[in-house]
């Protein structure tokens, strides 16, 4: 019986998890620890079974997103066994989650038509969501965005989100008419009345609070630039560009003469070579590992990423640059951009408006986290603290990631089936 490409795109993954687990083991010789082997046997086979399942929607989905996702998955596995060996198992568990959230979502897929209808309980349910840490945060790493729930720390802004996300689809459709043909000027821009924007203000004005009171610049500009994008995308009008810019740029700038930790971040993005071994450190070492890396890399598992703080979430991707070097770096960010263009494609192909902007904005979240990240630990942006998505270590961000590519799916499959 012959293999279908597309069937052939799921094994690759697989032995990527499974090959470079074994070079991870080999390299303990003699010592050998089989604890993960049955997790990494529960997500294989998961995976195999969610991509039969999925052969059912081969005549109206798109079903090179999971592949795609598994291939993502698997390097972020192998480098957490390679980096933090303690978290390599607890990975493994949400990773299971997330595919199992995966499959949930799709079941719900008729139900994506309902959002529309409690668009603003969405919204109030994201603002509670996000300020919940201002309340009931712990600070981990310098930003108080995480709750501890027992034995369990939840990111609620990785939730937050997608909630947004839907809120703007929906309200952005409900109101595009008013919001693409504004009718009152405020200097050289033209904008509606008020009220039809406060809500893209309320969210701004959350994501300016998240980076001053939170110290969460990466959760901050995602929001920022999720608002911006879908907005731009849904009237075509950059006035709200501009506007936007606008509130940025003099927040930041109050922010900046106001708060002392504003400063210092601006300071260690701006010149990190004045004090490369204290608060500059993490970013002057990603720099050494980038450095490092060349062409061709160091080799899998024969860098040192672990001179870089926190290597297994913010800097993963500096220990993949030392590691595989430019021509993995490329190869991995050539992923993530087919995964956006297959998202933006979805969208292309989406007859109903709500759906289309739900998701473009989907897509286009995933990319500006991957830019964010990246700029961050190459010095473009000041470090942002986010995570890279299915290949740093968290399981808010996986669950979530998760959330949003079977949200894709099942509008890929809604669509095509004209449903």
């Amino acid at each position: 019986m012959m293999i279908s490409m597309r069937q052939k795109l799921i094994v690759i993954p697989n032995l990527i998890l499974l090959f470079g687990t074994i070079i991870l083991e080999l390299k303990k010789y003699p010592v050998f620890d089989f604890t993960p082997l049955p997790w990494i046997g529960a997500v294989i086979f998961l995976s195999f079974v969610i991509d039969n399942l999925l052969r059912k929607y081969r005549s109206s989905a798109d079903l090179y997103l999971f592949p795609l996702v598994m291939f993502f998955l698997s390097i972020g596995l192998i480098m957490i066994d390679r980096l933090k060996p303690s978290l390599f198992i607890p990975q493994l568990r949400w990773a299971l989650c997330g595919m199992v959230t995966f499959m949930a979502v799709l079941y719900l897929a008729k139900q994506i038509a309902l959002l529309k209808n409690y668009q603003y309980i969405i919204g109030l349910c994201s603002l509670l969501f996000l300020c919940s840490t201002l309340f009931f945060g712990t600070d981990i790493g310098g930003n108080r965005n995480w709750i501890l729930l027992g034995p369990f720390s939840v990111q609620p802004s990785e939730f937050a989100k997608i909630m947004i996300i839907i809120f703007l689809a929906a309200y952005l459709t409900d109101h595009k008419n008013v919001l693409a043909l504004p009718s009152n000027k405020f200097l050289l821009l033209r904008l509606p009345p008020l009220r039809f924007i406060a809500p893209l203000v309320v969210i701004w004005g959350m994501a300016v609070l998240m980076f001053v009171i939170q110290h969460d610049l990466g959760s901050a500009l995602l929001f920022f630039g999720i608002a911006i994008l879908m907005t731009y995308m849904a009237t075509g009008n950059k006035s709200y560009v501009f506007l936007a810019l606008i509130f940025f740029g003099l927040s930041s700038t109050i922010s900046y003469f106001l708060f002392a930790h504003v400063r210092v971040r601006i300071a260690i993005w701006l010149h990190p070579w004045t004090d490369p071994t204290g608060q500059a450190y993490q970013i002057v070492q990603s720099l050494f590992a980038f450095g490092s890396g060349g062409i061709l890399g160091s080799g899998f598992s024969s860098g040192y990423p672990f001179l870089i703080p926190e290597v297994h979430t913010d800097f993963i991707f500096s220990a993949i640059a030392e590691e595989f070097g430019l021509v993995g770096s490329i190869f991995l960010i050539l992923g993530y951009l087919t995964l956006f263009y297959r998202g933006i494609n979805i969208a292309l192909h989406c007859k109903n408006e709500m759906n289309m902007l739900l998701a473009s904005g989907l897509a286009a979240s995933l990319a500006l986290q991957v830019f964010i990240i990246l700029a961050g630990v190459t010095k473009l942006l000041p470090l942002t603290g986010i995570t890279l998505p299915f290949i740093s270590y968290g399981g808010s961000s996986m669950v979530s990631s998760f959330i949003i590519i079977g949200l894709l799916f099942a509008l890929s499959i809604k669509e095509n089936n004209n449903a």
